[in-house]
């Protein structure tokens, strides 16, 4: 009788965990204030109030933004929260800082919609391979969500992981 492959990997218990699979959807974009600014240098609220008003902001339907401002000027908090009150009926998501902020902003998003619970008593492989790069943070955000419920925590694929937390055994 011929000996039988056994796939320890798949009979292990370990849950994959694959961040490619929440990899935040939509186009990126960049929204700079230096087109409002008065003269380069300041930001006049009741033209900006009249700006936001007449400009069609359906054209960021489904994107994801992030306002920024590229010039050294004076921009006040409420104009980046006004402007966002413009383009969240439209855009997927909105946020203050550069793409790579929304970027990393996209990513924490992403993370805090997985319900922990899920994982709960589990031991779990974040895989580390992906086709999409995927920030440390991302995986960072992961850990720190799921290491208080999780029996243990691995980094890499299946068959070659580094441990990263153990759950330390009751009594």
């Amino acid at each position: 009788m011929a000996d039988e492959i056994v796939n320890r990997v798949a009979n292990s218990g370990l849950i994959t965990i694959d961040l490619e699979e929440y990899y935040p959807q939509g186009e990126r974009v960049l929204y700079d204030l230096k087109d409002n600014l008065w003269q380069g240098l300041a930001l006049k609220e009741k033209d900006f109030r009249a700006f936001i008003k007449e400009n069609d902001w359906s054209k960021y339907e489904g994107k994801n933004v992030a306002i920024h401002c590229s010039v050294d000027a004076i921009i006040p908090s409420w104009a980046y929260i006004l402007l966002s009150t413009a383009l969240n009926p439209y855009a997927n998501f909105v946020t203050q800082g550069s793409l790579e902020d929304l970027e990393l902003a996209l990513w924490e998003n992403a993370i805090y919609k997985i319900d922990p619970e899920i994982y709960k008593d589990s031991r779990i492989v974040i895989k580390g391979c992906s086709n999409r790069e995927v920030p440390a943070s991302a995986y960072l955000a992961l850990s720190r969500k799921l290491q208080p419920l999780v029996k243990s925590m691995m980094f890499g694929e299946a068959c070659s992981t580094v441990p990263l937390y153990k759950q330390k055994r009751q009594g």
